[in-house]
């Protein structure tokens, strides 16, 4: 399993952690939320997305209780335009006293998983190129 290093945002006081695995299964994506409720008791929300390259496979999303369409939506579409497969992204929310509103939350969520993502891309590569000298 791949090992990359969760990052922070956080946006008016609210603290964003997230996560990126490699996975093949829903199966999967459950028993990583099941551990990551147990690593992060008092979190708010726990909100992810995930993709297969399967067409067989459907790809899915969870807002844990955030407003409709403003964290697992944005976070798969991210996903999807990143032509990211195969991976599931969390974000894990400790809210700050501060509500963010609608744009606020997508704003936030994306960027929570675009620095996952980015991490995560990073290391690909670099595994690349050192399995290619």
């Amino acid at each position: 399993m791949i090992n990359i290093e969760p990052q922070i945002y956080i946006v008016k006081k609210s603290k964003f952690i997230s996560f990126i695995y490699e996975i093949n299964s829903k199966e999967e994506v459950k028993k990583l939320n099941d551990q990551l409720w147990k690593d992060h008791k008092k979190a708010t929300h726990i909100c992810y997305a995930y993709t297969f390259f399967s067409i067989s496979q459907n790809n899915g999303f969870n807002d844990d209780g955030e407003p409709s369409g403003t964290a697992g939506r944005p976070m798969l579409d991210l996903l999807n335009k990143r032509s990211v497969n195969n991976v599931v992204v969390f974000s894990v929310r400790y809210f700050g006293g501060i509500k963010l509103g609608g744009g606020g939350l997508i704003r936030a969520y994306v960027k929570s998983a675009n620095l996952a993502i980015d991490e995560y891309l990073k290391f690909k590569m670099r595994n690349n190129d050192s399995n290619n000298r």
